[in-house]
């Protein structure tokens, strides 16, 4: 299950770009989350894919695949692929399999089996 600004939608990939909602390839578009500031996703479960131009925070209840954002906090449990960031903080409460990047942000994780790089930041191990 996917929240997104309180609206729930059902899914594996989330896209959010140029004032467009997709999910699983599908344009679920609502006006009332693409035209506020404040954006915040909630995934309760693992997701495959989410994609995001400006979030507020994205929380990940389970483990994620790939996430990439211009900006946003990132939260989620383990990471098997990779999230990148260009703006915002990364915490992982376990492992990380692929790489984690943010060019301006902390990033808070578990165990590291792939990279974590922060260009302006900190790295914290867990």
């Amino acid at each position: 299950m996917i929240n997104i600004n309180g609206k729930v939608f059902y899914g594996n990939n989330i896209s959010i770009s140029k004032n467009k909602i997709i999910v699983d390839g599908v344009e679920v578009t609502d006006k009332d989350i693409v035209n506020t500031k404040t954006v915040n996703i909630t995934v309760e479960g693992n997701v495959n894919s989410i994609e995001a131009d400006y979030v507020t925070k994205l929380d990940i209840k389970r483990n994620v695949n790939n996430v990439n954002t211009v900006s946003g906090d990132v939260y989620c449990e383990n990471v098997t692929g990779d999230i990148k960031t260009t703006s915002g903080d990364v915490d992982i409460s376990g492992y990380v399999n692929g790489s984690v990047q943010t060019t301006s942000g902390d990033v808070s994780c578990g165990p590291v089996e792939g990279n974590v790089k922060t260009m302006s930041g900190k790295i914290k191990h867990k």
